[in-house]
């Protein structure tokens, strides 16, 4: 008998909330989805394809208004970069920036991610999976709603090349603990020595404006970097 996907027995990590969606973040997607947004279909992508050449992809879980990838886009031109965000506010935000900058190595899932990765991904396909400040569900009945769970770690080694990264950020001490302990008992992942101390940001992460709000909330933050064994 097959395993059952990960996707149809776990509890999704996210809730689809109205946000405010502008006229000009409409016009996002009426003029730059075609460019950038990849419609989920279930079926494995050609990668090569989608980007017209072979490079190191790099995955963004819960890119929020897209600062961050797009300082990654631009300071790393020779990767690709995928984004995955459920909130149509942020994406169209984003696709503005992209255009307005001029970004070509950037596509976006406007999907869950589970669904994307584990029906669109192919095995070892991805350099790099990158997961700033998800979402804490910080109240103790609500732990099980969040994202880094043991499955999920061992679905994204599954897409992740040997030798490649897991880099997680979060300002919530209690994720930070929930992180390090799943990661410890993740068989698939160790911990980068040169990015050891968690305390220290990566130069390839910048400061955004969502950790900064929290930041002037007192939080500290804490950035797990982790390779593919």
């Amino acid at each position: 008998m097959s395993e059952t996907p990960f996707s149809e027995r776990r509890i999704r990590s996210f809730v689809l909330r109205q946000g405010r969606f502008t006229p000009a973040q409409q016009r996002a997607f009426d003029a730059h989805w075609a460019r950038y947004g990849l419609d989920y279909r279930a079926t494995p992508r050609d990668l090569n394809a989608v980007f017209g050449r072979s490079a190191p992809r790099v995955l963004e879980i819960g890119f929020g208004n897209g600062e961050q990838l797009l300082h990654s886009a631009q300071a790393e031109p020779e990767r690709d970069f995928i984004g995955i965000e459920v909130h149509k506010p942020g994406v169209g935000r984003l696709m503005n920036a992209l255009a307005q900058a001029g970004v070509d190595n950037v596509r976006i899932c406007n999907h869950d991610a589970v669904e994307v990765i584990e029906n669109e991904l192919g095995t070892a396909s991805l350099a790099e999976v990158r997961i700033y400040f998800p979402d804490p569900w910080h109240k103790k009945r609500h732990h099980k709603r969040r994202l880094v769970q043991l499955p999920f770690l061992a679905l994204l080694a599954s897409r992740v090349k040997p030798g490649g990264r897991l880099h997680l950020a979060t300002d919530w001490a209690d994720y930070a603990e929930h992180m390090q302990e799943m990661l410890r008992e993740a068989p698939d992942w160790r911990s980068c020595a040169e990015f050891a101390d968690p305390g220290v940001c990566p130069p390839w992460r910048i400061q955004t404006h969502f950790e900064r709000r929290g930041l002037r909330l007192g939080h500290r933050v804490w950035d797990f970097v982790h390779e593919r064994i």
